[in-house]
């Protein structure tokens, strides 16, 4: 039922017309949030990237990772997107899914605080907010709490609150807690409303794997070409928001509703600190981190072991000698 549901959103969502289609090879991928992190798989449809390589790009808002991971399984989504760790456990329970590129390579969270508190040291005994207790954003937040001698659960509590980087900015002003993550540009809001910035996650976790794109590895193998063409175009869409910083401000600002400013901060810090690749890229050393806090969460016996089982970036390889080449 819920791949017969998700197939016939994707349908609804995304019918073009029966000329076009015939045109171009179609590809429905999903995104995990409609956020500035985001923001480069809305440019590939919209700046016509994906068109220029012959591709009819359909991209679907598919909330969260388990949705895009079922998706895949079902056939309704060609690539999806979300958390490494999310597909390696899909991968571990038998599903035919590979990640072969990233969206968004490192925590963009901010720890923020109630407006009385101006460090870390200050929030001993508080009560943190949190989407989850096991998600890698929660895990690395407790690292960066540890690194300035506060351990969980000894030292804080944690929330579970759901909805987001949102919903627990306005759990913190409402007094429900004393401080929690959020993610940019949510943060520069949290600022200027006068809540106090006490750290950033990619401080204590520098490596880490937020958003990485998948396939199922079967389709992919079958239609190498049109994967390495969809690459291409992640590629290129990915140069030009690093070549183009007025208009990608621009369009980050007008199709995720944000305030220029806003806008223009997220796209320094992304590319100042290469949390979107400049080729669409993943890291591998962020998605072993990613893995490796999920295996511990579960408990999980026995070595990683290679990457390779997870990681496929062969795709991305071919399509940036071809773009080399030219």
């Amino acid at each position: 039922m819920v791949f017969r549901w998700v197939l016939t959103l994707i349908l609804l969502a995304t019918a073009v017309s029966p000329a076009r289609a015939q045109e171009k090879p179609k590809i429905y991928f999903g995104a995990s949030s409609k956020t500035l992190g985001y923001g480069p798989l809305w440019a590939a449809v919209k700046k016509g990237f994906l068109d220029r390589q012959g591709i009819d790009g359909q991209l679907v808002l598919l909330r969260g990772t388990p949705m895009n991971v079922q998706a895949l399984a079902a056939d309704s989504l060609q690539v999806g997107s979300g958390g490494a760790e999310a597909f390696y456990e899909a991968t571990e329970r038998g599903l035919d899914l590979v990640m072969i590129g990233g969206i968004i390579n490192g925590l963009t969270h901010d720890i923020v605080a109630a407006k009385k508190y101006k460090s870390i040291e200050e929030l001993r005994g508080a009560t943190f907010g949190a989407s989850s207790l096991t998600s890698g954003t929660v895990t690395a937040m407790k690292q960066a709490l540890k690194a300035k001698g506060l351990e969980y659960p000894r030292d804080y509590k944690i929330l579970v609150i759901a909805g987001g980087s949102s919903a627990n900015l306005a759990a913190l002003e409402s007094g429900r807690i004393a401080a929690t993550t959020v993610a940019i540009p949510l943060n520069y809001v949290a600022e200027d409303a006068g809540l106090s910035v006490v750290g950033r996650l990619i401080d204590a976790v520098p490596e880490f794997e937020l958003s990485a794109l998948a396939v199922k590895r079967s389709w992919a193998e079958k239609n190498r070409s049109l994967v390495v063409r969809f690459m291409k175009a992640i590629a290129l869409t990915h140069r030009w928001m690093y070549e183009n910083k007025d208009a990608a401000v621009d369009f980050l600002a007008k199709e995720m509703q944000l305030k220029p400013s806003y806008a223009r901060r997220g796209w320094e810090y992304y590319t100042q600190h290469h949390i979107w690749d400049p080729d669409g890229d993943l890291s591998l050393k962020g998605t072993e981190y990613a893995i490796r806090i999920y295996m511990e969460q579960i408990n999980a016996k026995g070595p990683l072991g290679s990457l390779a089982k997870y990681v496929d970036q062969s795709y991305l390889s071919e399509a940036l000698k071809e773009l080399n080449r030219k």
